[in-house]
């Protein structure tokens, strides 16, 4: 899907290479806030790398892979969010997400997860979707939390960065837990 209108103020746009410069540039502006818990953003240092990370979704995408969509809220840029690791055969998906610091706090993540889980379970026809956060970042983890999904357990030193292992919470929600999807 390009474009999903999540609500009045809310949309999400598949990402595109004319993306790149504000996707960079909202990084850059919020390296420290963003960096605590996102691997990526050390290894984002100039547009180029922003456009390599487009330019792979984009190719992924063809392949059937991977959808990540830009988030928008009344207009302004505010993170990204979509579907990584999906795997066809076994019909489940992992949904991801990152917002700018000045967008926090509004719902947006948890509107647009609810969104992606609908596209999963009808359009993807996945059966599980999980969501996976370092360990300590409680504001990620309440999202999933919200909605409904199981956490399942810890992924012991599933992500390296800033030098170290961190442990991932797993959650996953399953198409027959549609019915408590809030």
């Amino acid at each position: 899907m390009e474009h999903i209108q999540v609500n009045t103020k809310i949309r999400l746009e598949a990402i595109k290479l004319s993306m790149a410069k504000i996707i960079f540039e909202a990084i850059d502006g919020d390296r420290e806030y963003l960096g605590e818990w996102l691997p990526f953003v050390s290894t984002t240092q100039q547009i180029s790398d922003t456009e390599a990370f487009i330019k792979s979704v984009i190719s992924q995408t063809e392949k059937k892979s991977d959808e990540i969509y830009t988030i928008w809220y009344n207009e302004k840029f505010a993170g990204l969010i979509g579907f990584k690791d999906t795997d066809w055969i076994n019909r489940k998906t992992e949904i991801g997400y990152w917002l700018i610091q000045n967008m926090q706090g509004k719902g947006i993540i948890t509107l647009c997860t609810k969104q992606l889980i609908k596209l999963a379970f009808k359009n993807m026809k996945m059966n599980r979707i999980q969501i996976k956060v370092a360990k300590g970042n409680t504001k990620s983890a309440a999202i999933p939390s919200r909605l409904g999904f199981q956490h399942e357990g810890t992924e012991r030193e599933g992500e390296f960065y800033q030098n170290r292992y961190f442990d991932l919470e797993v959650f996953s929600f399953l198409k027959s837990d549609t019915s408590t999807l809030m």
